[in-house]
């Protein structure tokens, strides 16, 4: 059966069929742009980096801490194999996907690369002789997964053959997105590179808002000027948001946009129930659809993912649990069906169409009550004062008692599930409340949890939660606002720059129609001048969610308002109603001309 993914997630630049091959790197005294050269061509067959990979790559060689935050298609993969093939540093390489791992270490090995995998879907005697090339030094890449490197005692099994070089850890947005709620072992990465020596790491990651990057450098201790950022702006991604009334007004602009549109896509869901839904009529109206979530068994995951990447499949239903390393490069479209968690989450989704720099659209139909689904998720994401005193509690009688205090036993005692209580021992041992044996079971700290040290950790709980929540107004308002899409986006992800409108998106093409088009809203009526747009400035209008304010502007594209406090925002004008009664009573007053 072959491989579903490519062998490398990021497009590299134009492969030279001249110089490719499996031959090494001349070994000579070389400037060490001259060197950057030679091993480019002679090992991966390309004539030259790209300009965000250069910057990354000389900083790797100087052995700084990175996080590289590069776009789709900006090669971020050679970033660290180039410098491990270099000086031939020891390198570990954190994925999460397996497959991922499993193809960039066959097409390393296919160029003469000593590299390897460790993951639990190996076989007993493939994994046997992987561990003894880890042993022995023979390997000098190594690949894992968050879960292998978690395990107690693998620092100093993967350093035993001589000291790691350079710790990589691969879709690194990982550790904000997921660390404490989704794959607990992201926690342990930051305690994995202490107990390594403080290698250098490099982090890599399409997306990183300025509060995600933040958190991510602290977490593996990369310094703040160690953040490499090459634009996110991608021209052929056009974005739009069509406002939808109901579900079922929704699901049917679903299937008209799917059986509308050329070429292969993918329909993103947040919830199992609504993929079930959708890929149920998709496949009833006759289209070639696949469905992927987490409940599914590996191997039906598997054969759908697969089925797509070789184009039987022209749809993939999914919720994200679908598409992380996928480098599918003729992704037309990309269908949001329910509202995402916040902006980082919503680029890294639609951001996996038209890789291959062709055109491509990015939808979100926008339900204003699919923000309950997000606020249901967040509201179980992280652990009460409770729970945190249950694992404690459970894990110092555990402790007392003599037995063996794995996370299924503090789950049982706790009586919390299993996931939890992974993500709540994690915790526990940033605060040194908790420490893990070498074989795997863990143990109450030296000093009892005071009503200090819990608010310590009830406070880390707390920020990720207002984070959790700012992130989904930006979500709610990007879906709301009537400035333009990228601009919204680039102004996420790049605060300090200047950006102009894209010109295509659906914002900027409204507005162009309204230009091109002589309207009689412009016509002077017995002398009268009316604007082009809606509402005149000092109108009183109602937005949902945000309550009564009065019109700055509108262009007939966006509407400019100000509530009270001060605050202005910008919305599209399909979200904007004029306030009535005592909403109208309660509007600011416009500011003068």
């Amino acid at each position: 059966m072959p491989n579903p993914l490519p062998t490398d997630p990021d497009p590299e630049p134009a492969r030279d069929s001249r110089s490719a091959g499996t031959r090494r790197p001349p070994r000579r005294a070389t400037t060490p742009h001259a060197a950057i050269g030679a091993t480019l061509r002679a090992v991966f067959g390309f004539e030259s980096l790209r300009p965000g990979q250069v910057g990354v790559v000389k900083r790797v060689l100087r052995g700084e801490s990175t996080l590289a935050v590069m776009p789709t298609g900006a090669g971020k993969s050679l970033c660290y194999q180039l410098p491990a093939v270099l000086d031939g540093r020891r390198t570990l390489v954190i994925s999460p996907l397996i497959a991922l791992m499993d193809d960039q270490c066959a097409a390393l090995v296919s160029r003469g690369i000593p590299a390897v995998v460790l993951h639990s879907g190996l076989p007993a005697s493939a994994l046997q002789q992987a561990e003894e090339a880890v042993r022995s030094g023979r390997a000098g890449m190594v690949f894992t997964s968050p879960e292998r490197a978690a395990e107690p005692g693998f620092a100093a099994f993967v350093a035993e053959a001589g000291r790691i070089g350079l710790m990589v850890v691969d879709e690194a947005h990982c550790l904000n997105r997921w660390g404490a709620s989704f794959r607990p072992a992201y926690l342990e990465l930051g305690p994995l590179r202490r107990a390594l020596g403080q290698p250098p790491v490099l982090a890599l990651t399409a997306t990183a808002s300025a509060d995600a990057a933040a958190d991510i450098c602290g977490q593996l201790g990369i310094p703040a000027d160690g953040v490499q950022r090459w634009g996110v702006y991608r021209p052929n991604l056009h974005f739009r948001v069509e406002p939808m009334d109901t579900a079922a007004a929704k699901r049917d602009r679903a299937l008209a946009l799917v059986a509308g549109t050329e070429g292969t896509g993918i329909v993103y869901t947040s919830t199992v129930r609504e993929a079930e839904a959708i890929h149920g009529l998709l496949v009833g109206a006759g289209q070639a659809a696949g469905l992927y979530h987490g409940r599914l068994a590996a191997r039906e995951r598997t054969s759908a993912q697969e089925a797509f990447m070789a184009g039987a499949l022209r749809v993939m239903v999914a919720t994200p649990a679908f598409g992380l390393g996928i480098d599918k490069p003729d992704i037309r479209f990309v269908l949001h069906l329910q509202l995402p968690p916040g902006l980082d989450a919503y680029y890294q989704e639609a951001g996996r169409a038209g890789r291959d720099g062709q055109d491509a659209t990015c939808t979100l139909l926008y339900l204003r009550a699919d923000r309950g689904v997000q606020q249901f998720f967040m509201a179980g994401r992280y652990p009460e004062r409770d729970a945190v005193e249950a694992v404690d509690g459970a894990l110092r009688r555990l402790d007392a008692a003599g037995g063996a205090a794995s996370v299924a036993a503090v789950a049982a005692e706790a009586q919390l599930p299993q996931a939890r209580v992974h993500a709540i021992l994690g915790m526990l041992r940033l605060e040194r409340l908790a420490s893990r044996r070498r074989d795997g079971t863990w143990r109450a700290g030296r000093q009892a949890m005071d009503g200090r040290a819990l608010d310590r950790v009830l406070r880390g709980c707390e920020a990720r939660s207002r984070q959790d929540r700012a992130e989904l107004e930006a979500m709610v308002f990007y879906a709301q606002s009537g400035i333009c899409r990228w601009r919204a986006l680039l102004c996420h992800f790049e605060p300090d720059a200047q950006h102009e409108a894209c010109g295509h998106c659906d914002t900027c093409e409204r507005l162009a129609r309204l230009e091109a088009q002589p309207s009689a809203l412009q016509a002077a009526d017995a002398g009268t001048e009316i604007l082009v747009g809606r509402l005149t400035p000092g109108t009183a209008v109602r937005v949902k969610r945000y309550g009564a304010g009065e019109v700055l502007s509108d262009d007939g594209s966006s509407v400019t308002i100000r509530f009270a406090g001060g605050a202005e925002r910008c919305f599209h004008p399909d979200f904007v109603r004029p306030a009535r009664g005592r909403a109208a009573a309660r509007a600011p007053a416009a500011a003068s001309p």
